[in-house]
This record gives C-alpha cells, sequence and structure tokens, in this order.
C-alpha cells in the first residue's frame, strides 16, 4: 500500500475533480471505516485493522476518492472523540493517498513533513499503547523516504518555480532536510532499542522474529518494529546520498542471510534487498550482491501470483525487472553464473542474454549498454542540500545521478581493459610471462602490471574489513610461471536429496490413489 517513487505521475483530469472536492464532506462509507478502524485500533485487534488498512482503505479510495484526496482530518476527528494519535495517522494515511494518485502541492509536502515529525514525536516521547500491522509500519518508513526523496527532486528544478513557491522554501528551510531525516529514522533505532533487542535473541533472550515482531503480552509493537525498518530506511537513504558504506553499517545488525521481520512484508523484503546488492555493487562486492539478487528473484518467481492483487503489486514487478538488470551487470563484471539457480538464471538470459554477450566486449556499444542498465536500475539519487535562491535558478535534480553514473562506468571501463588477461588465464593451467605477453602483445613489464591490476580488481574489502575474492579463478606467479586455479563449486548435495525426496512422495501419493483390485 506504500506509495513508492517513480509510481507518481499525476493523473491529467484531476482540475475539475479537485475543484468540487468538499474537504467537509464525509461519505457514510468513510464514517464506517474511521469508527471500526479507530475501535479496532484500541482493541488491539491486529487482524480487522491490517483488513481494514490493505482492503477497505484501496477499496473506498477507488470507489470514492480515484483522482480526489481523502475528506480533512478535521471532518472526520468528531467521529473518533478527537483522539490525538488515530488523527495523526488518518492525516499520514491521507497523504499517501494524496501523493499515489494526484501532484501534491509545496504545502502539502510541508504539511505532510509537520505530520511525520508530530507522528514520530508521539511514538519517541508519548506512550504508544497500540499494535499496529507489520505493514503500515513498513509503509510510514518507506513512505517517510519516498517523500524526503520526492522533495529534494521537487526542490532542485528551480527553473519551474514560482515566487510564492521559493517564499516558501526560504520560509520552511527545515521541511524534509536531511539531518531531520536521519535525525528521525536513528532516533527511532536507538528509542527502540532494536540493535539490542536483536543481539539478545541471539542467545534466547528475546522472541522478536519469532513474533514477527508483534508483542504477546498486551504490550505495543510500534516502537520496536519502527526501529526496526528504520535500519532499512537509513540503507535506502544513504543509498540515496551515495554513501554505500554507511547505509550498509546501519543495516549490520539485521542478518539478511535469515529469515526475520523484514520478509514479512513484501514490499520491505524486496526492498532492503535491492538497495543491499546495490550498494555492494557500487563497493565491487559483486559475489555478495549476486548471492542477494539470486534469493530475491527466486523468491519472487515463485510467489509473485500470490501478490496480483496486492495495491504494491506494480512496485514488485518493477524492482524485479530493476534487480534482473542489476544481476545482468554483475555477472557481466563478474562471471559468476554458478551462483544463481536455474529459474533465474533462464529469466536472466531471456530478459538480457544478448545484451550481456555484447557487454563482455571491449567497445562502445558495451559501454552504452552498461550505462542503459545502470541507468534504468539505479535508485532516484538526490541533492540533499538547498540551492542559494540569490543566484540564477538552474534545475539539479540530475546532478548527483550523472555523478553516480560516471563513477561506475569509470569502474566498468577499468574492468573493461582486464576483460583480455581473463580470457587467456582461463584457457590454460600455467603459462610462461613471456607466451602470455606475447599473446596480448604487450611487452612483460606492462603485463605484470596488467596482473597486478586484475587482482586488485578482483578483491576488494568485505563488510567485516577482511578481503574478499570476486573471481571465479585463482593464479599466482612463480619466477616467470603463472599457475592457475580454478575454484570449483562445492556440490549441493542437500539440494539433490530434496529433490529425490519430494520425487518419491510424489509416486508414494500416486500409488496410495490406485485401487488394488
Amino acid at each position: 500500500m506504500a506509495a513508492t517513487h517513480d509510481d507518481h505521475l499525476p493523473p491529467s483530469s484531476t482540475t475539475t475533480a479537485i475543484d468540487a472536492y468538499d474537504p467537509n464532506f464525509v461519505p457514510d462509507s468513510v464514517k464506517s471505516f474511521v469508527v471500526h478502524l479507530y475501535r479496532h485500533i484500541r482493541d488491539k485487534n491486529v487482524y480487522e485493522i491490517h483488513q481494514m488498512y490493505e482492503t477497505s482503505f484501496q477499496t473506498l479510495s477507488d470507489r470514492l476518492f480515484k483522482d480526489t484526496p481523502w475528506p480533512s482530518v478535521d471532518a472526520v476527528a468528531p467521529y473518533v472523540d478527537n483522539d490525538h494519535v488515530f488523527c495523526l495517522l488518518y492525516r499520514e494515511m491521507w497523504f499517501r493517498h494524496l501523493f499515489a494518485r494526484l501532484s501534491p502541492s509545496l504545502k502539502h509536502r510541508i504539511d505532510s513533513w509537520d505530520n511525520y515529525c508530530n507522528l514520530f514525536q508521539v511514538v519517541l516521547h508519548g506512550v504508544v499503547n497500540m499494535q499496529l500491522p507489520n505493514q503500515w509500519l513498513w509503509d510510514m518508513v518507506d513512505e517517510f523516504v519516498y517523500q524526503f526523496q520526492s522533495f529534494c527532486q521537487f526542490r532542485a528544478k528551480m527553473k519551474s518555480k514560482t515566487d510564492q513557491e521559493i517564499s516558501l522554501l526560504r520560509q520552511f528551510d527545515q521541511a524534509w532536510s536531511v539531518y531531520g531525516v536521519l535525525n528521525y529514522l536513528q532516533a527511532l533505532v536507538d528509542k527502540s532499542t532494536i540493535i539490542e533487542i536483536l543481539e539478545q535473541e541471539k542467545v534466547g533472550l528475546e522472541q522478536f522474529t519469532a513474533n514477527d515482531g508483534y508483542d504477546y503480552n498486551g504490550g505495543s509493537n510500534v516502537l520496536r518494529v519502527l526501529g526496526y525498518f528504520s535500519m532499512v530506511g537509513l540503507l535506502r537513504v544513504h543509498c540515496l546520498l551515495g554513501d554505500y558504506h554507511t547505509g550498509l553499517k546501519c543495516l549490520k545488525p539485521i542478518d539478511i542471510t535469515q529469515q526475520g521481520v523484514y520478509t514479512t512484508v513484501i514490499g520491505s523484503h524486496i526492498s532492503t534487498i535491492y538497495h543491499y546488492g546495490f550498494a555492494n555493487l557500487m563497493l565491487r562486492r559483486y559475489v555478495v550482491a549476486i548471492r542477494e539478487f539470486n534469493k530475491v528473484l527466486a523468491y519472487i518467481f515463485k510467489t509473485k501470483q500470490y501478490h496480483q492483487k496486492s495495491p504494491q503489486y506494480e512496485q514488485i514487478l518493477k524492482k524485479n525487472e530493476q534487480m534482473y538488470a542489476l544481476l545482468a551487470v554483475c555477472i557481466s563484471l563478474c562471471p559468476q553464473t554458478k551462483l544463481v539457480e536455474e529459474t533465474v538464471n533462464s529469466q536472466l538470459r531471456e530478459k538480457y542474454g544478448e545484451k550481456m554477450n555484447r557487454m563482455q566486449r571491449y567497445d562502445d556499444e558495451a559501454f552504452a549498454l552498461y550505462d542503459e542498465l545502470f541507468s534504468y536500475a539505479c535508485p532516484k539519487f538526490i541533492t540533499p542540500s538547498a540551492p542559494n535562491y540569490d543566484e540564477p535558478l538552474v534545475n539539479y535534480n540530475q546532478d548527483a545521478y550523472r555523478l553516480q553514473l560516471k563513477l561506475f562506468l569509470y569502474e566498468v571501463k577499468q574492468q573493461q581493459l582486464l576483460a583480455g588477461v581473463r580470457t587467456f588465464l582461463k584457457v590454460y593451467s600455467t603459462i610462461s610471462l613471456g607466451k602470455l605477453a606475447t599473446h596480448m602483445e604487450v611487452d612483460e613489464a606492462t603485463l605484470r602490471t596488467i596482473l597486478m591490476t586484475y587482482k586488485h580488481k578482483t578483491h576488494t574489502v568485505g563488510a567485516e574489513g577482511n578481503i574478499i575474492s570476486n573471481a571465479d579463478f585463482d593464479f599466482y606467479l612463480d619466477d616467470d610461471m603463472i599457475h592457475i586455479v580454478e575454484s570449483k563449486p562445492s556440490k549441493r548435495y542437500g539440494d539433490y536429496f530434496l529433490r529425490q525426496i519430494a520425487k518419491l512422495e510424489g509416486v508414494m501419493s500416486e500409488m496410495d490413489r490406485i485401487k488394488v483390485e
């Protein structure tokens, strides 16, 4: 249900509908919706809250508010005892609907920031005695980061700004500031003590993951789960800023090699792995990125049919396509197809097989393909700082993207120069330096430099500060002889036995159905 980036294209025919919109008119179905939602929140009935949030809100939006906002919070407040916290939650949904279906004004963006500030202040410093569905709590963090990104992109398009908008931007210069966004997300992580909770869980003192983040002892899950998802939010913000080391450091308390609360919500699962994989790609940890992209793409392949009616379905498909593009880039730079499952590999070859073959060459066409796939699949990078309003107004919304693209393509160019040496080394188990130099048409001193560069480019620093290899083979120099050692993948006996057990169970169930005369 979260509105995520690049989907918010304002409908062209909304002007007349908005002109006719009366914020104070509350249809009976909306009265019933807010009254029942309020009651279920007070009763901590998570199942009913989830149904109303995920299904009823969407149905009413489609039926009554396709191209207009929902009724104002002041209009619905009397039906919910003017409850302050409920009104903040309602406004959060109200703004999310507005961002998803309409074109928000600058005033809307500033008001939404104020609402998030008030909501998070209550969670951080008030007494919140609610249980909310993980889906809603994830959507809050996801939308908070999306609206920050959207605001930065909006502010960076200075040429089209009116004098009134510039005046508002000057007046509310703290709205959606990068420090404010990072501080709220970090405050939620710290106040929730989620890092300590996850540490205690490792030694059996907590049941956070086993309970999917919910509190079955009558307490509230809101702060703890918001703190948990805020770690994913921090990863995403730092990726948008191009600070991949810090982003991965923020996510470190979550063990993404295991199932966790982040996998209970499909949007959270995909966003976590997408940004985690992208950050590792930019840090040249290609093997790590390939493994995680492979796992989540295999998961989506098996389960996407169950999400067809979900409001997130289109976003799931888009992220799925983007991750296939990133996987194609990773494997082109680090040919480790043995790390990819058959189903994912066949989909990858179907979508990008031809392009991947062309990306192996060292020419302008291959370079252009890297540019194309990166531009399609990368996050929407932002410049978080405000412009100087006294200087001539220029658009700078593409500056951060161009910088990240430039850095990526610089790395690709260096890698492409080494493609030739890999081709030769794959053919031999031992070869003299002189013979390889002749094949490559360079002198021996230059070849030594190329081999050292190849060693450097196929190794990188891992998350623990250790050196990790991206190569599918290794080599070493002994005097003037090069010895090549190909790494053999460890056989996965477990997969083989599981397939055979499944086949046997199928045969046995068939036999049970046969009636013996």
